[in-house]
C-alpha cells in the first residue's frame, strides 16, 4: 500500500489493472486497507488482502495517524512471502519523516526488511536503462559516509551484489565496478585517501577469490554508454552517487531490489509524490517494471 497519502495506491493498482492481476504465471495481491484500494477504482474482493488496521487518508498528506496501517501492510506482506504463500514483495512509497514522525525506528523500508527477514546485510540495487547500480552507504548524511566505507563492508557488499547477479539474474560470471570516493578516484592520493586506503584493497581482496572486479573508478567516468557495456553492476560508495546517474537514464521505470533478503523484495523508484496524489497524474510504470521483475526474480530462484 504504501502511504495511502501519496500515489502508492494509485500506482498499485492501476498497475494490476494494467496487467490483468497477473505477472507471468503469479497472481496479484493488493496488500492493505481495501478502502484505499477501491477509492481508486472498483476491484473484485480477490484482489486485496485487507488488513487489520484502517486509515483516514487525505490525498497530498502523510498523516503519522496512518504509521501503523503502512507498518502493519509491511509485515503482512513480508510475513506472506517468509512463509511461501507470496512469491515476491513489491512494495510502495512510504513517507519516511511521517514514519518516524509515529516512532518508526528505521530509516527506509530496506532496513526493516533486515530486520523483519533477520539478514545480516541487505543491500539496495536500482536497475533500469540497461544500468544496475548499487549504493554502499544509503540514507546517511554525506558528512557520515566516509566513516562507513570499510574494506569488509565493501568486500561483502559486493559478494552479496555477485551473488545475485548470477542466482537473480542469471548472469554465469558477474563484471563489478567499483567507483571511487574522491574526484578522479582520489588522484593518486592528491584528492583523499580512501581509495589507497580502503577501497583498492577491497578490490584486491575480491579478485584473490577470483571476481571479475574493477576499481576504483573515476564516478565521473562510469557511466557513459561505453563505459556502462563493460560492467554488469556498478557499487558506489553513497547514495547520489549511485542514483543521479540511474534516475538519469530511466526515471520513470528505475526498479529498486533488495538484495541479501531470504525473499524476493522490489520497489519503484519514486517516493509518494504527495504533490500529485488524488489528481489522477501519477505514472505507474516503475510500479509496473517493479512488479514484473519481482516475477522474473522469483522464476530465477525457483529454477
Amino acid at each position: 500500500m504504501g502511504d495511502p497519502g501519496g500515489i502508492g495506491p494509485e500506482v498499485a493498482v492501476a498497475a494490476y489493472i494494467a496487467l490483468g492481476g497477473y505477472a507471468g504465471d503469479h497472481p496479484l495481491r493488493l496488500v492493505g486497507d481495501a478502502d484505499v484500494f477501491c477509492a481508486v477504482a472498483p476491484l473484485d474482493d480477490g484482489a486485496i488482502v485487507a488488513g487489520s488496521r484502517h486509515v483516514k487518508s487525505e490525498p497530498g498528506f502523510a498523516d503519522p495517524q496512518n504509521a501503523p496501517a503502512v507498518i502493519a501492510a509491511i509485515d503482512d506482506a513480508v510475513h506472506a512471502a517468509l512463509d511461501g504463500r507470496a512469491a515476491a514483495v513489491v512494495t510502495a512509497p512510504v513517507q519516511k519523516a511521517s514514519l518516524m514522525q509515529a516512532g518508526f525506528g528505521f530509516p527506509g523500508q530496506t532496513e526493516y526488511l533486515q530486520h523483519l527477514t533477520g539478514a545480516w546485510r541487505a543491500v539496495m540495487m536500482l536497475s533500469g536503462g540497461g544500468l544496475r547500480v548499487v549504493p554502499l552507504t544509503i540514507h546517511l548524511p554525506l558528512e557520515d559516509v566516509p566513516d562507513q566505507i570499510t574494506k569488509t563492508a565493501i568486500v561483502d557488499t559486493a559478494e552479496i551484489v555477485l551473488a545475485a547477479l548470477t542466482r537473480d539474474f542469471s548472469i554465469r560470471r558477474p563484471r563489478l565496478a567499483i567507483a571511487g570516493l574522491n574526484p578522479h578516484a582520489g588522484e593518486e592520493g592528491k584528492l583523499g585517501r580512501a581509495e589507497i586506503e580502503t577501497i583498492k584493497p577491497a578490490v584486491e581482496a575480491l579478485r584473490a577469490r577470483g571476481f571479475d572486479v574493477a576499481g576504483p573508478l573515476p564516478a565521473d567516468t562510469m557511466f557513459h554508454a561505453e563505459a556502462r557495456a563493460r560492467y554488469d553492476a556498478a557499487l558506489c560508495m553513497y547514495h547520489d552517487q549511485a542514483l543521479i546517474p540511474l534516475k538519469t537514464l530511466a526515471f520513470w521505470h528505475g526498479v529498486n531490489i533488495t538484495l541479501g533478503l531470504p525473499i524476493v523484495r522490489t520497489s519503484p523508484d519514486h517516493g509518494t509524490a504527495l504533490d500529485i496524489a488524488g489528481q489522477g497524474k501519477a505514472d505507474p510504470r516503475s510500479m509496473i517494471a517493479a512488479i514484473e521483475l519481482a516475477a522474473a526474480i522469483a522464476d530465477a530462484r525457483r529454477g
